[in-house]
């Protein structure tokens, strides 16, 4: 006799480590031209592409599945976010009339996102989460006034701490990945 059952939902894995890794590179390459340590490299677009805005897109998708609410907003907005800024350098800054304004605009809009999140963080019971948002909303926010008004040590020192947010957040998606082969 068949079982009138439905069959049980295959579980999801943690998709968080995966988003918080591609965050990461991401950041990292970006955050050392940022800083000057990568002087005209365009190597962080690729990243932006694939890594940090595909793969974390998708793993904010999953994190919908998981029912997660914090990680599928956070995950899909900065996938979003490394696919819009590498397709604007990449295709549109040449042809733009004031990049540093667009930029500056963009960088505000997700420095308020990046302090909501930051602020909603503060409610999880995972501190390096928390870190890795202390640490970006501050990135955000040098950068966005750097663009604002030019004063290029502040660009330079969002690059900086840009670095520091890339390593917090690989010790965040180290934690998720010990967390599940333990």
């Amino acid at each position: 006799m068949a079982s009138t059952s439905p069959a049980a939902e295959p579980q999801v894995a943690n998709p968080g480590p995966l988003g918080l890794a591609g965050f990461a590179l991401t950041t990292l390459l970006l955050s050392a031209v940022n800083a000057g340590l990568l002087k005209g490299s365009d190597i962080w677009i690729a990243y932006a592409l694939f890594y940090g805005g595909i793969a974390q897109f998708a793993a904010g998708m999953w994190e919908f599945k998981a029912k997660n609410t914090f990680g599928a907003t956070a995950f899909s907005t900065y996938g979003a976010f490394w696919l819009g800024t590498a397709f604007y350098v990449w295709f549109w800054a040449g042809k733009a009339t004031d990049v540093h304004a667009d930029l500056a605009w963009m960088l505000l809009g997700f420095t308020i996102f990046t302090g909501i999140m930051m602020l909603n963080s503060f409610n999880l019971k995972n501190p390096p989460v928390m870190w890795v948002f202390v640490a970006l909303f501050i990135t955000f926010a040098l950068l966005c006034l750097g663009e604002f008004t030019g004063v290029a040590m502040l660009h330079t020192l969002g690059g900086w701490v840009g670095i520091i947010t890339a390593l917090l957040a690989w010790y965040a998606a180290y934690k998720g990945v010990a967390a599940s082969v333990a």
